[in-house]
């Protein structure tokens, strides 16, 4: 990506994008148009999931899924440009989640766009996905940097200082699994069906939280890391221990799992809001907090959170849920970011599994725990 310095015209440019999003199981397709006095339009926004093809395996098949991004990805970007009522000749761009993810799926929106863009004549932007959902809170409101970040799904979990556009800082991840993750791998074990997180919580509502005594992870680790393979482990030991587990055995265990990832959420957040505070001490009070991704969606982690955020003077921001998840119009939002500084990518842009947001944490500082198969990094 050309990362020279924009015009100074730059952020005056109102720019309409096509953006696709293909890198887990949803395939989507948004025209976004960003206006130069930083006003958001979404013109169209699509999204078709495959949870009826992966609910028999309990979780994301990367096969099933890639095929079904490849057959659905053209007919979705068609049926976005007539929803907005524009044609591909009124894009000023095109852009295309390029990682990190699952490969096959990130390879059917990158390969689109870059024959869309070839075809047409538009520049080509590959996306990091992470930053999709870092800028995510201005498709509902013009945010001012900085912000907390906290990207809580099934593929990722981490704290971001979102300090301006291309500036982000790592403040904790995952040690081994993400609480997306947690959700599925306890929905599985006791039979409750996929995707995992809303199966928890519908499961959890007339659940006894405090019958199971689930450990509290990373007690004795300082900073802001997350760890939720040991909780799926007391899970599954807590079920298996059960000799002829019955409905309500399945409520309390899953009040108790979403308790556990709830508060294990909202204890590591507080503490990167400290550190966000003290490197921004002037920053106006209340400070915002971010929650994007699909987790984010859960009710019970949403209250701690702000149960959280209130406790450190934040505000909690969570875009609504259709932006949570994985959507195009983040995609495209990043795009025209990235246009308006007139930052684009060649045809060669590869797809990535893994793109981390903060490059520099990654290489100088990464995030390195135990799994069951060796070390996870």
């Amino acid at each position: 990506m050309d990362l020279s310095p924009p015009p100074a015209s730059a952020q005056a440019r109102t720019l309409t994008v096509l953006g696709l999003e293909s890198s887990c199981d949803e395939t989507a397709a948004a025209v976004l148009r960003r206006h130069g006095d930083g006003r958001v339009e979404v013109l169209s926004d699509i999204v078709l999931g495959q949870e009826a093809a992966h609910a028999p395996f309990g979780g994301v098949v990367p096969e099933i899924a890639a095929r079904a991004h490849a057959e659905a990805i053209d007919g979705l970007a068609r049926q976005a440009l007539q929803a907005s009522g524009l044609t591909l000749a009124d894009m000023d761009g095109i852009a295309a989640t390029s990682g990190p993810g699952l490969i096959g799926g990130v390879m059917a929106a990158l390969m689109t766009a870059k024959g869309l863009a070839l075809g047409a004549g538009k520049p080509l932007i590959a996306v990091n996905h992470l930053e999709g959902h870092a800028l995510s809170p201005r498709l509902v409101e013009p945010l001012d940097f900085p912000w907390l970040l906290l990207l809580v799904s099934g593929g990722h979990t981490q704290l971001i200082s979102v300090e301006d556009f291309g500036r982000y800082r790592r403040l904790g991840s995952t040690l081994d699994d993400a609480a997306g993750e947690a959700f599925d791998k306890s929905a599985k074990v006791m039979g409750l069906g996929f995707p995992g997180g809303p199966a928890v919580e519908r499961a959890a509502r007339t659940g006894d939280a405090h019958r199971f005594d689930l450990p509290e992870p990373l007690q004795r680790r300082a900073g802001c890391d997350f760890s939720f393979a040991g909780l799926k482990t007391a899970v599954r030991e807590a079920w298996d221990s059960i000799p002829e587990p019955d409905d309500q055995d399945k409520a309390d265990l899953a009040a108790a799992a979403q308790s556990a990832i709830a508060s294990h959420l909202a204890k590591r957040t507080e503490r990167a809001m400290a550190v966000f505070a003290e490197a921004f001490p002037h920053l106006e009070h209340p400070m915002p907090l971010v929650v994007a991704g699909g987790v984010a969606a859960n009710s019970e982690v949403r209250a701690a959170l702000k149960s959280a955020a209130e406790r450190q003077g934040f505000r909690l921001i969570h875009p609504p849920s259709k932006w949570c998840t994985d959507n195009a119009a983040m995609i495209a939002l990043a795009g025209a970011e990235h246009l308006a500084r007139g930052e684009t990518d060649g045809l060669d842009a590869p797809a990535r599994a893994r793109w981390p947001l903060d490059a520099d944490a990654a290489t100088l500082s990464p995030i390195v725990g135990a799994g069951r198969k060796g070390p996870k990094a």
